[in-house]
């Protein structure tokens, strides 16, 4: 799939496709830059890589809480979902 092909469905039960999406395209990246960045003799190029690696890894950790978020919101709304179908009327 390109990055041109994804198109959020909006049928998130647990979790987001979009999110999801961006958490592979990110980890992606990082895979990608720290196959490079192991090559680069310049000091300069190489920190800096460094330090976009880092930065994306945040991004992904980020992504990563908002899905466990959205998991546990689910799960939340499901149990209350649940206790108002199992009342006896």
């Amino acid at each position: 799939m390109t990055e041109s092909q994804f198109s959020c469905v909006h049928a998130c039960k647990n979790t987001c496709a979009t999110l999801n999406e961006a958490l592979r395209k990110e980890t992606a990246m990082v895979k990608s830059y720290e196959s490079i960045v192991d090559d680069c003799i310049i000091p300069e190029v190489k920190n800096f890589m460094e330090e976009l690696v880092d930065e994306k890894r945040r991004v992904i950790l980020r992504l990563i809480q908002k899905l466990n978020e959205i998991h546990v919101r689910s799960q939340a709304i499901d149990g209350i979902t649940s206790s108002f179908n199992n009342v006896d009327g």
